[in-house]
């Protein structure tokens, strides 16, 4: 017995189960009954489809003759027969494209269905739109029309997108074969879109034949193999296997549909005809009692359907049959808006149109407000109301675009919230059933409202409205009015006085309560003092109580509260609230009149407190011309309010209630108006000793005045040095955390911390260049780069002692607060740029670091200086577009090194997985060494058009090495500033 033999016997007798052996593509060659015994089992294996590729793969299969020489296929007995069992399969399979393109690639398929036309003696060389379908033997007119339907459906299915798979490590020896593989695919699609036109006349003419079709089966085929005389009476014959003329019509108007669908998007026209298909396939597929030879999917039919009826405007709004999308995009084309929000108000009880599809109605429509029809920000707002209250239905969160809504409202917009809360409530099925889950998601959008407005009178719209009523127990409704009143201080507080939410019975308490509405609410002192009299003549208590969101000052607050009489001590704590919350919104005027009485009543019983409000009233001055600088003023400022700051600054009044933020506020001012001089030479040494503020001032000021010479400078920027290191450093008296970490944040105040509102740009690149330093010191790998770098010591004697992260965290807050300032400032992009970048955030660095160049360049019209794009920086960028796939992208930045980095450029130009747009760089690329290189790749990868674009870039005259200097130096100009402007339009 042979071991084969042996093996077998073994297999059979084994007491463990074992696995049929599978057949092998050899074994049909030598038992003609054995294909179509294979395929009648339930589960063949292999598969049908893996039969196809077995015996094609073997068919094509190149030979190599005496010489050793790679030939083409022969066309013997053995590859004949091969390619006939792969068409018996697909007989078997009944020329089912569905199943086929599922289970072989476009090069088989292709390869399968060109045998097809030639075993049906299709004549050679003649186009298919030449061919007159009427006259060809059956089975060779469908042979014609399975190719070309199958041709205009692989140009359909590959548009869609699809996910490339990653090869593993064990496949990377099968590159080069998937490699080839794409090539043949992209090939064979250049062909089919260039035919498509002939494709679809060929399958239109079809459509005019109204007598059955037949398509070959085994046994046709296998008549075609036994004889070739039979070969002519099998093709005239009805042998095969009969195909209804509804049937494949049905099947055709499909098809047609789909490439017509496709063409729509450039040819508006042609979902005219894509929809006229689509209709037919539908009133085919009516008609037809089975769908035996009819393969398509009904669902995407549908949805063909609607998407062609909306793009054609094939939409009658009074059609009862109208699908209720349908019925939305007639509206919209009607230009009938109205219509389309009470549409969307009844979907509210009905539900029927999915949330996406309503989104995208919104979407639609913000898209045409951004194209200028500004009539149409009603029907945005209105729609996003309706989309709103239907997320609350749904338990869904409400949108951002609604709360942004809210931000501002208008009456007209909170009427038309409660008309469509309204018709939801009131509808019958809200009546039908006492409980419904959507009152409560109702009363959600409700409340909301309630908590989001700030305008008094929008408040009692929304707290008069029956929904307020009806929804809310008379508990409820009291603890919300009562919550709205306590936080009525963010309300608008020059508005006038309204009535209370809900109407009482008039009583005492009442009129304490409107009298306490109107204190909130007031901003004239006069009438602020004489409602305080009425109360207090009411009732003796503590009316600077009365709103929880008035703030003193907890440096004030004991010499306040000190003040012996009540109605006193609440004019001064409420006039000195309103006045800083009137700061704090920028109301200036309002905040001066309110601080000026205020200063009128204390002159006349405490100078303590006249001197207070005198400091606030100096803050007050200064935050409105830093808010004036902010928005643009170049204005200096009086020398009067100067003269006041330094009058603070010098101050010294024993026991005097003093606020930090005053003295921080001022010598910011000072630096940021250049009184460096001041600072420098003027304020008295013991104020320096004394105050730490005005000490860091001092330092800062004296290095800003003498940064124009770096050797002078050096002796106080080593003393700003030291302070800051001293700021930044731990000490053993900190408290930990209770994650064991110092909060050294907390604990010190940071020297960012004196600037506000707006700043002096040396100052804050000063700043940025110590933190930037000190940053530095600690971590050199990750290096980040500023200006005057070099005036601040290279070392650090303790610097464990550093707070690293503080350190980290003041340099991106100071950083991104100056870009906020001035975003045109290319030293500050390119530090944010380094900062992004030692992070790895790669795209964002590659922004900034196009910016900076744009900014110092007119956007790239002009050279960007080398300074600003130093090798360091170029290396940067490189290494962002490497870790972000765009290996072209970093090929061409290698030339703009003072050195170009073949190394790096060659390795790039070796990746396959390039995320950037390949070879449309390379139009930008110069250096001849690398467009040679390109070739070379391109031609040892067999990727003819890419090599053809490679070599006509080296073929330009402009690069002809023997080209004088200037004139190479004027090309790598040019191409610099295109390729860099492209990169901008890419990351910008």
């Amino acid at each position: 017995m042979s071991v084969e033999t042996a093996d077998r016997v073994a297999a059979v007798t084994s007491s463990r189960p074992s696995t049929p052996l599978q057949t092998s593509w050899f074994e049909f060659l030598l038992d003609g009954s054995l294909l179509e015994n294979h395929l009648q089992k339930s589960y063949p294996d292999p598969t049908p489809v893996q039969l196809i590729i077995q015996f094609l793969e073997q068919a094509s299969k190149p030979s190599v003759n005496e010489q050793n020489q790679v030939q083409p296929p022969a066309d013997n007995r053995r590859n004949r027969t091969l390619k006939l069992l792969a068409l018996k399969v697909a007989a078997h399979m009944k020329w089912d494209l569905d199943s086929l393109e599922k289970g072989l690639t476009i090069p088989v398929l292709n390869m399968l269905l060109n045998e097809l036309l030639c075993v049906s003696k299709v004549p050679p060389g003649v186009k298919h739109v030449d061919l007159d379908l009427s006259t060809l033997p059956p089975t060779t007119a469908m042979a014609v029309i399975i190719y070309n339907r199958w041709a205009i459906r692989t140009i359909v299915l590959s548009s869609f997108p699809e996910k490339q798979t990653k090869p593993g490590p064990h496949q990377m020896n099968m590159l080069s074969i998937v490699q080839q593989e794409k090539e043949m695919t992209d090939n064979i699609l250049t062909v089919l879109k260039e035919q498509a036109t002939d494709s679809i006349s060929v399958l239109e003419g079809a459509l005019q034949l109204k007598k059955d079709f037949y398509v070959h089966t085994l046994r046709t085929l296998d008549l075609l193999a036994a004889d070739a005389a039979a070969n002519g009476e099998t093709e005239s014959s009805t042998a095969g296997l009969r195909i209804s003329a509804d049937e494949l019509h049905c099947q055709v108007h499909y098809d047609l549909g789909g490439i017509f669908f496709q063409q729509g998007c450039t040819d508006q026209t042609a979902y005219e005809n894509a929809r006229d298909h689509f209709r037919q396939t539908k009133e085919l597929l009516t008609k037809l009692d089975s769908t035996v030879h009819v393969h398509l999917d009904e669902k995407r039919l549908a949805g063909y359907w609607n998407a062609c009826k909306a793009l054609t405007e094939d939409c009658d709004p009074s059609d009862s049959q109208n699908t209720p999308y349908n019925q939305i995009n007639s509206l919209i084309r009607a230009r009938n808006y109205q219509a389309v929000i009470e549409a969307f108000i009844k979907d509210n009880v009905s539900r029927s149109l999915p949330n996406n599809f309503r989104r995208s109605v919104l979407r639609e429509f913000l898209y045409k407000v951004q194209q200028g029809e500004s009539t149409l920000d009603e029907v945005c707002y209105k729609l996003c109301v309706c989309n709103a209250v239907r997320d609350a239905l749904e338990g869904e969160v409400l949108s951002v675009r609604f709360q942004q809504l809210l931000l501002k409202p208008s009456k007209k917009m909170v009427d038309f919230i409660l008309e469509v809360l309204s018709h939801l409530l009131m509808s019958q099925i809200i009546v039908s059933l006492k409980i419904f889950a959507g009152v409560t998601n109702a009363w959600d959008i409700l409340e909301t409202l309630c908590e989001t407005l700030e305008e008094l009178s929008l408040l009692f719209v929304v707290s008069s409205h029956k929904l307020f009523m009806e929804l809310l127990k008379e508990e409820e409704r009291k603890v919300l009015v009562e919550q709205l009143r306590k936080r009525s201080t963010t309300i608008n507080l020059s508005a006038k006085p309204l009535p209370s939410f809900y109407d009482i019975p008039a009583s005492a308490s009442v009129n304490i309560g409107q009298l306490e509405q109107q204190l909130i609410l007031l901003l004239e002192p006069r009438r602020i003092r004489q409602i305080l009299v009425e109360l207090h003549g009411m009732a003796e208590r503590p009316f600077w109580k009365v709103n929880s969101k008035w703030e003193v000052p907890p440096d004030y607050i004991n010499v306040i509260l000190g003040i012996k009489d009540n109605l006193t001590k609440d004019l001064v704590y409420i006039l000195m609230a309103k006045g800083l919350h009137c700061i704090s919104i920028k109301d200036f005027a309002h905040a001066r009149q309110l601080f000026s009485a205020c200063l009128e009543l204390v002159t006349e019983f405490s100078p303590k407190l006249r001197q207070v409000m005198l400091n606030e009233m100096l803050l007050l001055e200064v935050r409105a011309h830093e808010t004036m600088a902010a928005e643009g003023s170049k204005e200096r400022p009086p020398s009067d309010l100067v003269s006041r700051v330094r009058g603070y600054l010098e101050m010294r009044i024993h026991d005097l209630p003093l606020r930090q933020v005053v003295g921080k506020e001022c010598v910011a001012f000072m630096l940021n108006w250049r009184e460096n001089d001041y600072l420098t030479l003027q304020v008295p040494p013991s104020l320096v000793m004394n105050n730490p503020y005005i000490k860091l001032g001092q330092l800062l000021a004296s290095t800003c005045k003498e940064l124009p010479g770096p050797k002078e400078c050096r002796r106080t920027a080593k003393e700003l040095w030291d302070v800051v290191v001293q700021i930044c450093s731990v000490s053993i008296q900190h408290k930990r955390n209770h994650d064991g970490r110092v909060g050294l944040i907390k604990q010190r105040e940071s020297s960012m911390g004196i600037l506000h509102r707006y700043a002096e740009p040396l100052v804050l690149t000063t700043l940025i260049s110590l933190f930037v330093r000190l940053h530095s010191i600690d971590d050199i790998v990750n290096e980040v780069t500023a200006e005057h770098l070099t005036i601040w010591p290279s070392t650090l004697p303790n610097i464990q002692a550093v707070d690293v992260e503080a350190v980290a965290v003041t340099v991106k807050e100071l950083v991104s607060y100056a870009l906020t300032l001035n975003p045109n400032n290319q030293s500050w992009l390119i530090t944010q740029a380094d900062i992004y970048f030692v992070t790895n955030q790669y795209s964002a660095a590659l922004n900034l670091y196009l910016q900076a160049g744009a900014v110092c360049s007119d956007f790239f019209t002009k050279a960007v200086p080398p300074d600003v794009y130093s090798d360091q920086v170029l290396k940067r960028m490189i290494k962002c577009c490497s870790m972000m796939n765009c290996h072209t992208q970093v090929a061409v930045l290698c030339q703009f090194l003072r050195e170009v980095d073949y190394m790096t450029a060659f390795k790039a130009l070796q990746e396959q997985n390039s995320h950037d747009a390949m070879d449309s760089f390379y139009d930008y690329i110069w250096d001849v060494t690398i467009l040679e290189y390109l070739t070379h790749i391109h031609h040892k990868r067999g990727e003819t058009e890419k090599r053809q674009i490679a070599i006509k870039a080296i073929g330009q005259t402009e690069l002809n090495t023997s080209n004088p200097e200037e004139v190479l130096q004027l090309a790598a100009q040019k191409r610099k500033k295109r390729f860099l402007q492209a990169m901008a339009k890419l990351y910008f």
